[in-house]
């Protein structure tokens, strides 16, 4: 029971945060771009996040005619169920369960995102939806292997699966002082990641219509969108694990806002890259670089 209790209470805690997340979003959107963000709901737009839901789970649920119906409501449930799974491998005091294989837990939940993506998109019966699906699991896949081989130098430093290890081992010294190059390779896995600017191309608007959600409304599209966000938010606590120290330093929550502030920043600042200067990054810059940095570490280490 107590373990059940803590696991509903961490998954309130993440739904709390991710609401306040896409207000804390449009306010600084609105900000970069010379206007005000919500501001009426409530004092300073602060109830925003809540009427966005109740808005949008009050909504009737439309359906494509043509389109294949179980995937279709199923897709969303599955991504935002994974998105919210992968959060039970962050240490916690607050938790009594170790998770000796955390990393390797996350990079499972991970991999089966690209489902959840590739069923939406697919089982849409959309020319624009199939198309954002197609380049999202492309983009996916391919950032996975750089993303995985970053990872797997601080691992061979810590000679652990366990994300509390990871932590701990940075208590003289952050790892994003030691790797700076492989941090920034990281940061941008994890834009790609969650497919977030400059790397939107599952969502492109300009192109595609708003990509493999485009027939999506009311709760499924909410579900969606919880998703993405949850996924960022936890790809920014990942981020100050691997390369800040976690809570060890007590500057925790400091670090974790700014790197979530820069998923914003970012967003308001660069345009979309091309699709194919987006895969050569991967496979031609990403990909070398984490080898080379794997065989480095693993030379320091052997030595």
């Amino acid at each position: 029971m107590l373990n059940l209790s803590l696991t509903l209470l961490t998954v309130i805690c993440v739904l709390v945060a991710v609401a306040f997340f896409t207000l804390f979003e449009r306010k600084l959107l609105g900000y970069i771009q010379i206007r005000k963000g919500p501001n009426k709901t409530g004092f300073m737009g602060l109830l925003q996040p809540f009427a966005d839901a109740i808005k949008l789970f009050s909504k009737e649920h439309v359906a494509p005619i043509s389109s294949n119906y179980l995937p279709f409501i199923v897709a969303p449930v599955a991504s935002f169920f994974l998105a919210l799974l992968i959060w039970s491998c962050i240490p916690s005091k607050y938790s009594n369960v170790p998770f000796k294989l955390g990393v390797m837990f996350f990079l499972v939940c991970t991999a089966l995102n690209v489902y959840g993506l590739l069923a939406a998109g697919w089982s849409s019966n959309s020319k624009y939806a199939l198309l954002g699906a197609l380049r999202g699991v492309a983009q996916t896949i391919s950032y996975e292997v750089s993303l995985a081989l970053t990872l797997l130098s601080p691992l061979l430093i810590t000679q652990s699966f366990d994300m509390a290890n990871l932590a701990e081992a940075q208590e003289t010294m952050y790892f994003i002082v030691v790797l700076p190059i492989l941090s920034l390779i990281w940061f941008a896995s994890c834009l790609a990641e969650t497919n977030r600017t400059p790397f939107d191309f599952a969502e492109g608007e300009s192109e595609l219509v708003s990509g493999y959600n485009t027939e999506y409304a009311s709760g499924g599209f909410a579900l969606i969108m919880l998703a993405e966000y949850t996924s960022i938010l936890f790809m920014s606590m990942l981020f100050v694990i691997l390369y800040l120290g976690g809570s060890t330093s007590g500057l925790g929550i400091v670090w974790f806002t700014l790197v979530a502030f820069t998923f914003v920043w970012v967003r308001g600042t660069l345009p979309r890259m091309r699709y194919d200067k987006l895969m050569s990054l991967a496979w031609k810059t990403f990909l070398p670089i984490s080898l080379i940095f794997l065989v480095l570490v693993s030379a320091l280490i052997l030595t």
